[in-house]
């Protein structure tokens, strides 16, 4: 049977390297997970909950297109509390995960053909979004000397959008309010559309990540519960939206997903009252990344920009090897532990970097960072 150009996307390197470490884990190896951008929590208790009584109380049917009424209002509270940013809450969508987002913004802001700007390095499903709604990504190569983000001088001429992601993934790194405002400014300069990815928005650690929102309305901004608040598998995310746009995000939400689903959105709504559990979530990622940083150094990763949020460290190890892929496979063969090819994040450099996830318990990431050190002492001989 023919099959479309738009499903020629690459694949996602990190699913592969999650199925070998799950191969060696079905051979009887114990495994240390250092690949999977995920926590290694559950969904908070107090969602868990609000989801067994829905499971009596409720049939559990269709929402409206946009979300649960109550979750957008809540959603739009919690930018009052975390960056004192009042919002409409019907600017606010209710999606299916973040990558129902994107496929959304996606759509309702660009024609086919038109030209989308990445930071590279950065997460792959925007750049393969993109490619399958024929768009063309633009991968912007960022400097390690602006700690991986783009910059407006970055910028090629022509642009129809520009993705933000601030933590980013794989770096870890943020845009500060001067930066962050300097990049929009010079979009609304030449009508380049903004999308702000902000789905690691909650793991910061010295200082608060900046929104969006902060500088302008007339952006996205994309967010999840998958981070934060620890509820991956849910698939429930949310965007923020100009006023104008959300009849249009609304159409097109009606037909590709009806809604997100609606237990999920109930787990989500319980979820953002469980602060305590959450921040006790954040005390392990501080202390891992404290571990990360000073075992990454000592087995002889040192070459980073340490980050500021999410749950990554992103290495150049271009002394070590020119081929990532193979080397992360001799990382999980002789060390046991499971770590990401940069070429998921950066087609151009990528072959040169690896990221380390620091999102699991802080006993496998205390034995991991002791496997790396004592692999890489006997790689030196």
């Amino acid at each position: 049977m023919r099959s479309s150009r738009r499903g020629d996307v690459d694949p996602f390197i990190v699913m592969d390297v999650m199925e070998a470490a799950r191969r060696a884990e079905q051979a009887g190896r114990h495994i240390i997970h250092m690949e999977v951008g995920q926590p290694g929590t559950p969904a908070p208790a107090g969602a868990r909950a609000a989801v067994a009584r829905a499971m009596e109380d409720d049939a559990l049917g269709y929402t409206v297109a946009l979300g649960l009424p109550a979750l957008r209002a809540r959603i739009a509270r919690l930018y009052v509390e975390w960056i004192g940013v009042e919002l409409d809450p019907a600017r606010v969508v209710v999606t299916s995960g973040s990558s129902g987002a994107f496929l959304l913004a996606f759509t309702a802001l660009f024609d086919a053909g038109a030209r989308v700007g990445i930071g590279a390095p950065g997460y792959p499903s925007y750049r393969q979004i993109l490619k399958a709604l024929s768009l063309r990504p633009v991968m912007i190569q960022a400097a390690m000397d602006n700690r991986l983000q783009p910059v407006p001088g970055d910028l090629p001429a022509d642009l129809d959008g520009l993705m933000i992601a601030s933590p980013a993934n794989p770096s870890g790194t943020m845009l500060d309010h001067g930066a962050m405002a300097d990049l929009i400014g010079a979009c609304a300069a030449s009508g380049t559309a903004v999308i702000s990815d902000e789905i690691y928005h909650g793991i910061e650690y010295d200082k608060k990540a900046v929104s969006a929102l902060e500088i302008s309305d007339d952006v996205y901004v994309i967010n999840s519960f998958s981070k934060y608040f620890s509820m991956t598998g849910w698939r429930v995310g949310w965007m923020v939206v100009p006023p104008d746009h959300v009849r249009i995000i609304e159409r097109l939400a009606q037909n590709m997903f009806i809604c997100a689903p609606h237990v999920a959105q109930v787990a989500a709504l319980a979820a953002m009252d469980c602060r305590d559990e959450l921040e006790a979530n954040m005390d392990v990622y501080r202390a891992n990344r404290a571990l990360m940083l000073k075992g990454l150094a000592a087995a002889g990763f040192d070459r980073i920009a340490p980050p500021d949020g999410a749950f990554y460290v992103y290495a150049d190890v271009s002394e070590l090897t020119d081929d990532s892929r193979a080397f992360a496979a001799e990382i999980l063969e002789q060390a046991g532990v499971a770590v990401t090819p940069g070429l998921d994040f950066d087609p151009e450099r990528g072959a040169g970097t690896l990221r380390f996830s620091y999102a699991r318990a802080t006993g496998d990431i205390r034995e991991g960072l002791e496997r790396l050190k004592a692999f890489m002492a006997a790689r030196r001989g």
